[in-house]
């Protein structure tokens, strides 16, 4: 393979994923779409649901990499060059950021979880929350 297309690491994706592949594409673009609109509402990130998502993110990395090992045909103990680890620690780097954006959106949209939040903020001087 002299080339990279991306038609063959689409096809590589969906003989190693299946249906699951569909599944996750949709969640990303259903996520991502989602949090775009989030900032757009609160025009702010918020720290304290952002640390939340991101120790979240970590057990999401964690998942990922579970995923790679259950649908590959090789495992940890095979990785042995540092391409293998490259791609093991971006393996882990998307699952972070993936479910870390998924975390701080759905929080973020969460009556429950913004909450607190809006108890924290001061209320307005005609006493309207």
């Amino acid at each position: 393979m002299k080339e990279l297309d991306p038609w063959i690491l689409l096809a590589i994706m969906r003989e190693m994923l299946g249906p699951l592949l569909w599944l996750l594409a949709g969640l990303a673009l259903l996520g991502l779409t989602a949090f775009a609109l989030l900032l757009a509402r609160e025009r702010r990130i918020d720290a304290r649901r952002l640390v939340r998502s991101q120790l979240l993110g970590l057990v999401g990395g964690a998942l990922a990499l579970v995923l790679m090992a259950k649908v590959s045909s090789s495992g940890f103990t095979d990785a042995g060059g540092p391409v293998d680890w490259i791609l093991i620690a971006l393996v882990f780097g998307a699952g972070l950021a993936g479910s870390a954006i998924l975390a701080y959106t759905a929080m973020g949209w969460c009556p429950r979880c913004r909450g607190r939040a809006c108890a924290a903020r001061p209320a307005a001087p005609d006493g309207n929350p």
